[in-house]
């Protein structure tokens, strides 16, 4: 058997600040089943929307620091007040929009746990609690979303939840490991 060399990663990664490297080596495509990264990555998701992951991935420590290091029950509390802070501080995207749907996220996100004993055993189950496992050879492949991406952007909006289109979902499944999409070619593909 070969062992691949961190020389193979996907090739989005490549050429990237070592940030984004140690994003891609260490944490893309890693079955999650922490509450906590889930929400993080919700909330990290949201604000892509329309812009680059690197944009986001740099201004992730802003975002740890304004959204109570990604507590979602701290984040269910925030204030008008808390809201008009926010879109002045430049350590995070300054829309508004994304921000309050941020704080709409974090109280239905608890609602969530609630009703299924976390919000990971919600998540998974669109997935039958098994990664999807992908055997894709170049990027071209790698679809934007997919039918469960599809299946779980409706229900978080059927529920109430803000930027969570198919393609963002689909984006977080990615992250989270609920699909492995490295490429076969990549180190990390059997790794995940």
């Amino acid at each position: 058997m070969t062992t691949l060399s961190k020389a193979n990663r996907c090739p989005w990664a490549e050429g990237e600040s070592e940030a984004y490297k140690a994003y891609h080596d260490d944490e893309w495509g890693v079955p999650v089943h922490d509450d906590g990264t889930h929400f993080e990555f919700l909330i990290l998701e949201g604000a892509q929307a329309g812009l680059s992951w690197r944009t986001i991935l740099h201004r992730r420590e802003g975002y740890r620091r304004c959204f109570s290091d990604f507590d979602p029950v701290k984040v269910a509390e925030y204030t008008e007040e808390d809201i008009q802070r926010l879109k002045k501080d430049a350590g995070i995207i300054r829309n508004e929009l994304k921000i309050r749907g941020a704080v709409t996220n974090a109280r239905l996100f608890l609602k969530i746990q609630e009703e299924f004993g976390s919000f990971d055993k919600y998540i998974w189950g669109f997935v039958k609690g098994e990664p999807i496992i992908n055997q894709w050879n170049s990027l071209k492949e790698v679809p934007a979303r997919t039918e469960e991406s599809d299946r779980l952007s409706k229900d978080l909006k059927k529920r109430g939840f803000k930027f969570t289109g198919s393609v963002i979902m689909y984006a977080h499944m990615q992250a989270c490991g609920l699909v492995n999409d490295h490429l076969v070619s990549c180190f990390r593909y059997s790794e995940v």
